[in-house]
């Protein structure tokens, strides 16, 4: 049977379509084509614009109040109760066992029946708040109003190396980004020339948790730490080897530079890095030269950091490096006090008295000053300066000794300027320091107030790895609001 068309005389009638000619057909689809060549060189203009400077500065989420990030960092855990939280019952309970009230104690090294051990330091309340601080702290006295106090601290894991990556990575295991990457991610670099992100160590050697501590785990390896080193040349073969003129140096790099380009994968980010790496390397051979060389300074400058005292002249000058690398736009710089042997550390195991007069008397007077002299210079209002170890001490004497073991329930943080409320004492422990009893501040809390400080929406800083939306506070964290101005 013979097909037939539907026809539908009258108004519903469907007017014919004219066919398109190949003229037609070519003027409305080319259009088009146009719209997918422009995009495809919007495309390459962006990655090349990443490539060549995959630092730069990015906006936050909100406003910051803090532009970028000073972590003192004091390894192997720092005692509360000797520094920022007094205890007057431990000087009633000392030689006495723990009483039970206060529970179990979870630490590495503490046998069975602990017995307490006071605190032998003097107290007093300085500056307009009244905050206690002990006389291991001399020199911090006249700051009290300028920093803000979190004794209701929490971590995870009393062992120093997961411990140490938590409160450098947001996890007790190694492999995540750390700190200083996430916020390079999130906001990039102040400068062109110098590193956005500087990890300074103690020159006996590092801490357990080694590089991992600043490492830039799944993110773009572009982001991890420069390690610069202790003493006149803080950073290695920076200066051409002799013969070596810039503009050969340029020709060089520009070769090398279109060689890796030429076949390079977008999501091989170590090659990216090490392209990246490349043209800073050659800018800082201006730029870093003059930011690490503190000869400059004024003698009382360098009088005030302690650089004329032998106790104090080593972290005395990476202080006052960390505030030149501020003040030239370097984004986070992490500087540890205490590295290599245990006698070079907080880790106060043997005798608490001993060993924080040691290091407190090594980094109290440089601390204080780059808190001086970050506010005379102005510069403080836009860095957050933040200090403390990977947890604290217990409240009772190890293996009948003077010393005190790891204790991750409740120690004492401390964070100045950008943006934080000072004079402010935030959380509490317990009579004896054990544990925190109020205004809990884990881990999480800290990293999410960190970044809100700086612009950053602890949530929304995500970076996607094996299928997850990683982020530095995993599904924790709440910005502890006390402590913002």
């Amino acid at each position: 049977m013979p097909h037939r068309a539907n026809h539908c005389p009258g108004p519903c009638a469907t007017p014919p379509v004219d066919p398109l000619n190949r003229r037609d057909w070519l003027k409305r689809t080319g259009n088009g084509f146009g719209l997918l060549a422009l995009a495809s060189l919007l495309e390459r203009s962006v990655k090349a614009g990443e490539a060549a400077n995959p630092l730069a500065a990015k906006a936050g989420h909100h406003p910051a109040k803090a532009k970028r990030c000073i972590f003192l960092f004091m390894t192997g855990g720092p005692s509360q109760m000797d520094l920022y939280d007094p205890k007057p019952l431990l000087a009633k309970l000392d030689g006495r066992p723990l009483p039970p009230s206060f529970g179990k104690i979870h630490s590495q090294f503490l046998e069975n029946d602990p017995l307490c051990l006071a605190s032998h330091r003097k107290w007093g309340r300085y500056g307009e708040s009244g905050m206690d601080m002990s006389d291991l702290v001399p020199h911090m006295h006249e700051h009290a109003d300028d920093i803000a106090l979190v004794r209701s601290c929490v971590a995870d894991s009393v062992i120093h190396a997961p411990a140490m990556y938590q409160m450098m990575t947001g996890r007790v295991l190694m492999g995540f980004p750390s700190l200083g990457s996430w916020v390079t991610y999130g906001l990039g670099s102040e400068s062109d020339d110098l590193p956005s992100y500087v990890v300074m160590t103690q020159p006996e050697g590092t801490p357990e948790g080694g590089a991992p501590c600043w490492g830039s785990g799944f993110l773009p390896a572009h982001h991890q730490g420069t390690l610069f080193r202790s003493g006149p040349a803080p950073i290695v073969n920076l200066k051409p080897t002799g013969g070596f003129d810039p503009a050969r140096q340029r020709r060089v790099l520009d070769l090398l530079k279109g060689m890796n380009e030429r076949d390079l994968d977008p999501a091989d980010t170590e090659l990216s890095a090490r392209i990246a790496s490349y043209e800073l390397a050659y800018r800082m051979q201006s730029a870093a030269p003059e930011a690490v060389d503190v000869s400059n300074e004024s003698e009382r400058t360098k009088a005030m950091y302690g650089l004329d005292d032998d106790r104090t002249a080593e972290f005395g000058a990476r202080c006052l490096l960390a505030r030149r690398l501020v003040e030239r736009g370097v984004r986070f710089v992490q500087l540890y006090s205490g590295g290599g042997p245990v006698a070079m550390q907080w880790d106060a195991h043997d005798d608490i008295d001993a060993n924080h007069e040691k290091m407190c008397g090594m980094t109290d007077k440089p601390v204080s000053a780059l808190l001086t002299d970050l506010k005379r210079r102005g510069l403080l209002d836009e860095t957050l300066v933040v200090w403390g170890g990977e947890f604290g001490r217990t409240p009772v004497r190890q293996a009948g000794g003077r010393g005190r073991d790891h204790n991750a329930t409740g120690f004492t943080m401390w964070m100045a300027g950008g943006g934080v409320k000072g004079g402010t004492i935030l959380g509490q422990t317990d009579e004896i320091g054990l544990n925190q009893i109020a205004d809990r501040a884990h881990v999480n809390d800290i990293h999410a107030t960190i970044l809100h400080l700086m612009g950053i929406d602890h949530r929304k800083l995500t970076y996607l790895h094996s299928g997850r939306d990683e982020r530095l506070t995993d599904v924790g964290g709440r910005v502890l609001t006390n402590l913002i101005a």
